[in-house]
């Protein structure tokens, strides 16, 4: 029992040391850039917002906006990435991998080239619509045959969604040439040159999910144990799949309707979390929201500064953090027959 809160002590000091982290990173966000801004104007700005003053202007109408939306959709794809690895019990599964994030972006494509939308609710909820659809593709591609839902059957049905939604996307750039620009800016996955106007209406679904999903790591914890022994103490396997099925969409669609399509943010946080902590997902959960955060942070800021001043898109920055990690897990999966 010692030994056992002495490990909570520990985790709990590690997990602060983390807020901390992010906090650092989210000023740094805010201060750095091709205009540098000292701590003092920075805080300045937000205690008294002066229009005549440069600084004041760049950190309200620019800065802040892009360190919040990257830390609420760094966290969000950190989450989502974590139930999706523990609903499919396969470490390759992330919204990215799996086609989620893909058919998100490809309702959103449809919406501006066939409907001419502006509005970001429907945004919103043509993501939302896009992921729900690109889910349950990929369960139903991946249950074909004898031996059912396999993690191997779910990644290759995952690649096959994310090629085909792919393909549907460049078509309708190809055959659309007057939406280019709208879709470019949908599918580059970026924090840059977003408002605060596009998140607000997806926050309090990402928020409320978030809190569900944190609500639920007992219930996972039990769910990984096996669907005979869940049900066996009592727990009801399948309206737990199901809501965290919802959560994965409203986590995943809400940051693609957002920021775009970020990669690698699901499936590489929640191995450095299970790394850190182990596998309870009491834990595991608010890790991956606060590293999450802290990773699509960091991404953004070397972004701004890899070749100024123009900007790597931060999925480049993502991608070459978590690509070796998923060539790495498939290899080891193919030696051992997993």
């Amino acid at each position: 029992m010692r030994s056992l809160i002495k490990k909570d002590s520990s985790k709990a000091l590690l997990f602060a040391g983390f807020i901390v982290l992010m906090l650092v990173f989210f000023m740094l966000s805010i201060s750095l850039g091709q205009t540098s801004i000292s701590l003092k104007a920075t805080i300045h700005a937000f205690l008294q917002f002066d229009e005549s003053d440069p600084n004041s202007v760049i950190v309200m109408t620019s800065r802040l906006s892009r360190a919040l939306i990257a830390t609420v959709v760094g966290s969000s794809l950190a989450i989502s990435g974590a139930l999706m690895q523990a609903l499919t019990r396969n470490p390759l599964a992330a919204p990215d991998l799996l086609g989620i994030n893909a058919g998100g972006l490809f309702f959103i494509v449809i919406s501006i080239v066939f409907f001419s939308t502006e509005s970001l609710t429907s945004y919103m909820w043509t993501a939302f619509l896009g992921a729900a659809i690109a889910g349950m593709l990929v369960f139903l591609l991946g249950s074909i045959g004898r031996d059912g839902l396999t993690p191997v059957k779910i990644v290759l049905a995952g690649a096959a969604i994310s090629a085909l939604f792919a393909s549907f996307t460049q078509g309708l750039l190809i055959v659309n040439e007057q939406s280019i620009q709208s879709i470019l800016f949908w599918m580059a996955g970026s924090v840059s040159g977003r408002s605060i106007d596009m998140l607000i209406p997806v926050l309090p679904y990402i928020l409320g999910a978030t809190v569900v999903a944190l609500l639920l790591g007992r219930s996972i914890n039990v769910l990984l144990s096996g669907d005979d022994i869940a049900k066996g103490l009592g727990q009801r396997t399948l309206l737990l799949k199901i809501t965290m099925g919802v959560l994965v969409v409203f986590l995943a669609g809400g940051s693609v309707a957002v920021a775009g399509s970020i990669g690698f943010v699901g499936f590489l946080v929640p191995h450095i979390v299970k790394k850190l902590v182990g596998p309870d997902h009491r834990w595991v959960l608010p890790y991956c929201a606060v590293v999450g955060a802290s990773l699509l942070l960091a991404a953004d800021l070397a972004a701004r500064f890899l070749i100024m001043p123009q900007e790597v898109p931060i999925g480049v920055m993502t991608a070459i953090a978590g690509a070796p990690l998923f060539v790495y897990l498939v290899r080891k999966g193919l030696k051992t027959g997993g």
